[in-house]
């Protein structure tokens, strides 16, 4: 039985993470063999305030200030 847990920021749709739990299920049944009924996954939502990317928070990187406007939106 896996057990996944996804760390994502904050922000993504429930489409996105239905379709993200969609993905990683049929491969882990094609990869892992598992049954589709015993993948288990935990989406954990986290801010880009409690998240660093080499030193600097995520919420101060202005490189994924992009990224973060796009999360803003949903």
């Amino acid at each position: 039985m896996p057990n996944i847990t996804v760390e994502l920021l904050a922000g993504r749709s429930l489409e996105q993470r239905r379709a993200f739990a969609r993905a990683v299920t049929d491969n882990a049944v094609e990869i892992l063999g598992a049954r589709e009924q015993d993948v288990r996954m935990v989406f954990s939502e986290i801010t880009a305030d409690v998240v660093a990317n080499g030193g600097v928070l995520a919420s101060e990187d202005a490189s994924r200030a992009g990224v973060l406007a796009a999360f803003d939106k949903h």
